[in-house]
Formats: structure tokens, C-alpha cells, sequence
């Protein structure tokens, strides 16, 4: 079985919108009354119940209803409890990372108007894809701005309400469905190498290119116009808050486009080809100029791994991810030497050696079709290029042997253009 999720827009009236804020408002409750509770339980060092756990929170919090929390009544008991479930998850991804030496945070006190409105609920949860609604415990049956389709065998796991921008409700459906064979397409291509860039989002070594969407770019100037208007306004006043709903609905509409654009290049990746090798890029390190910080940020090449991932293991393409200090762009797809001087600025790749003329883009993506075939011939031919242990230590300085036995692959690639040394 393989667990999914599935996005919808609720149609909300004003007795339902009532009704889920109060839900959300129990589960942020629920979760600053855990923290605090683990909080004090911590300090109190003597006590031999100081640490607790979700299901003895939520018993305590249960006892504490009658007398000291009677509102509590009128909202599902799922979302309090899912709230300190998610809580006792987070002390534990904060206990694992400081073990493992990883920087994660601690769990911190959620303030209404700061944080996300949301809430989980498990239990009869149903849906109805011809009248486009869903019923959850306690809060009845919800319309849906469009018709669910959800797979056939489906069992339904749990459902999460939340609030985003804009004041708008979506409800997620975490299923699970049955792991079926991946489909067998024949008239998939066996492989391609995937550059991507900030010219063009991704350039595939058959030729084909993606443009970039560039929502933000795009949208800059109504975004520095809005951000401007809000900062005029007093906090807190009722023009500020029309303020604050105009830049944050332009907020989701660049987040939408930005994904509508991901989706339909990994979808079609996925579907297209049956391995797919791209650069393991350092994100992280790349946004640190703050030169290309924006552009980097407006393109998101970390999402676009994450959504081609898993993407390819459904379709059962296979994903392989270059080494990260792979000089695709440097190297000479022709004849394989590095051409050291190349500069960022430069979009043709004039190769010293051979004299191959080509895009810059273009030459990476036949690197990185090759990778596989490169790097093993690196091992085997270049001894001195592995330490004791085995690892390779320079494994990309000296150029490869000569491209025997691979006729058949250069000649299927579109046309290069040789431009003479002499």
C-alpha cells in the first residue's frame, strides 16, 4: 500500500467557516497547553513522571474539560488530540536532531493571527464526487469547489482542514491505495541528461527545452507596489488588514504558478522516459548570492527534485543524480577535456581542444546523459584518481578515453555545430 494525499477548496458557509475556526482554535490550544505541560514537567526534575506522552496528555487534557475547558465540547475530540500527537512528533525530531548534530528547532507556542490555522481529524470520513462534498466528524457534510477523484480501493486515513491566504479552507484526504506495476509505455525514450539553468528551467539532451514561468519576475512590480501599500497602513486597522488579504493572495497566486509549472515538467519527465539523470545541486549554497538569490528562489529547483522523485518511482522511471561537483558545463561533450576558463557569462561552449561549438545548456545535457558511462571509465582508467579506501579523490580532472563503442548514441543527438581551430 502506498499513502497519498489529495487537495480540495471548500465551499464554506458562514456557520461552517465558524465551525472549523473552532476546531483549529482547540487544536492550537490543545498544542500550547502540551507544551506548556512538558515544559513544567521538565523543570520539576524530582518527579518521576517527567516525561509524558501524547495519549497521557490527552487523558489529562480529557479530565480537564468538564470543570476548566467546557467549550472544548462543542469541537471533534480528534483535533486536540491529533495536535498533541503532532507535538509529541516534533520533541522527537528535535531530540533525534540534536543526537544526530542537526539544527532543528524546538517546538514553540502557536499565537492566533501568527501561525496557520489548521487541525487534523480521523474516524468516518466520506466523500461524494457527485454532489462535490465531504463529510467529516462533527462538522457534517462540506462542499468542494470541484469534484474529488480520488482512486478506487482507497481507504481513508485521516483528513486535514486548513486555513491559507486569503481566508480560504482547503481540506487534504490522506488515502491509501494499492502499489500497482508501473505502466509500460513503449513508446518511452530509454534515457536523457536534464541540465537545468536560469536561461532556460531545464534543457534535455534530445533537444527539448522548458521555459521558465517566472512568476515572481513577473509579478514584481504589483508585489513591491502592495508590500509598499502595507507598510503605510496602521497595524492593525481595517484598511491594513484589506492590505495584508491583497499581497497575500498575490502571495498564493505566484505560489500556484510556480508549482502548475513543476508539475507539468516532472510529470512529463516521469512519463516520457524511463531514466532521467540531473545535477544534485546545492541549493542551499547557490541562494547565498546575492546576485542570483531571487532568481533561484523564484525558480525552485530543490521543489522540482523533490516533486521529480517520487513522481519517477510511481511511473517507475529511474532518477540518478550526477555527482555534485560533475563539470557538466565545463566539459567537452565531443572529446571529454575541461575547459577551465569557462565563465558564467559565457552561453556558447567553444571547446580549446576539438573546436565544438554549442550551447552551453545543450553540451551539459549530453554530459549528463553520459554520466554513468563516465564515470565508470574514470575508475577504470584513472587509478591515481582513488584514495585508499577506494573514494575518488579527483575524479574529474583528466579527460575520459574516447567515446568507443558509442556511435549509435551520438548520432541519435540533434546537430552540432563544429567550428575549426585553425
Amino acid at each position: 500500500m502506498r499513502t497519498r494525499a489529495f487537495k480540495y477548496e471548500l465551499r464554506l458557509n458562514n456557520a461552517q467557516r465558524t465551525s472549523v475556526e473552532k476546531h483549529a482554535g482547540a487544536a492550537r490550544f490543545a498544542w500550547n497547553w502540551g507544551l506548556a505541560e512538558r515544559k513544567q514537567r521538565y523543570k520539576e526534575r524530582e518527579r518521576k513522571d517527567r516525561y509524558t506522552s501524547a495519549m497521557q496528555q490527552h487523558r489529562e487534557l480529557n479530565n480537564l474539560k468538564k470543570t476548566d475547558f467546557p467549550w472544548m465540547y462543542e469541537v471533534s475530540k480528534c483535533a486536540p488530540q491529533e495536535a498533541l500527537r503532532d507535538l509529541e512528533q516534533a520533541y522527537k525530531n528535535f531530540l533525534t536532531g540534536v543526537k544526530a548534530g542537526r539544527k532543528v528547532g524546538f517546538p514553540k507556542f502557536k499565537k492566533k493571527g501568527k501561525c496557520q490555522d489548521s487541525f487534523r481529524l480521523t474516524g468516518t470520513i466520506k466523500v461524494f464526487p457527485d454532489s462535490r462534498q465531504v463529510q467529516l466528524p462533527r462538522l457534517g457534510k462540506l462542499k468542494l469547489k470541484e469534484r474529488p477523484r480520488l482512486p478506487t480501493n482507497t481507504h481513508i486515513l485521516s483528513v486535514t482542514v486548513k486555513r491559507e491566504v486569503a481566508d480560504r479552507w482547503f481540506v487534504s484526504l490522506t488515502v491509501k491505495v494499492p502499489t500497482t506495476p508501473p505502466p509500460t509505455n513503449h513508446h518511452r525514450k530509454p534515457t536523457v541528461g536534464v541540465d537545468l539553468g536560469l536561461n532556460q528551467f531545464a534543457v534535455l539532451s534530445d533537444g527539448r527545452t522548458f521555459h521558465h514561468s517566472k512568476p515572481l519576475s513577473t509579478l514584481l512590480r504589483k508585489y513591491q507596489r502592495l508590500s509598499k501599500a502595507l507598510s503605510r497602513k496602521k497595524r492593525g486597522s481595517a484598511n491594513w488588514h484589506k492590505a495584508k488579504t491583497k499581497l497575500a493572495t498575490l502571495h498564493y497566486r505566484i505560489r500556484c504558478s510556480r508549482l502548475d509549472q513543476l508539475h507539468k515538467i516532472t510529470t512529463t519527465l516521469a512519463r516520457e522516459y524511463g531514466q532521467v539523470t540531473i545535477e544534485d545541486l546545492y541549493v542551499k549554497g547557490m541562494i547565498r548570492n546575492k546576485r542570483l538569490a531571487r532568481t533561484l528562489s523564484d525558480v525552485s529547483f530543490g521543489t522540482f527534485q523533490r516533486l521529480l522523485k517520487y513522481k519517477c518511482q510511481w511511473s517507475g522511471t529511474m532518477v540518478i543524480p550526477a555527482d555534485r561537483w560533475f563539470p557538466s558545463s565545463k566539459r567537452c561533450s565531443s572529446c571529454g577535456s575541461i575547459h577551465q576558463e569557462l565563465q558564467l557569462s559565457d552561453r556558447q561552449f567553444l571547446c580549446p581542444s576539438c573546436g565544438l561549438l554549442l550551447d552551453r545548456d545543450l553540451n551539459a545535457s549530453y554530459n549528463l546523459l553520459d554520466y554513468l558511462w563516465i564515470t565508470v571509465t574514470v575508475a577504470e582508467s584513472s587509478s591515481e584518481t582513488l584514495n585508499a579506501c577506494g573514494a575518488a579523490v579527483r575524479p574529474f580532472e583528466s579527460p575520459p578515453s574516447p567515446l568507443d563503442g558509442r556511435e549509435t548514441m551520438i548520432a541519435a543527438r540533434p546537430m552540432k555545430q563544429e567550428l575549426s581551430t585553425n
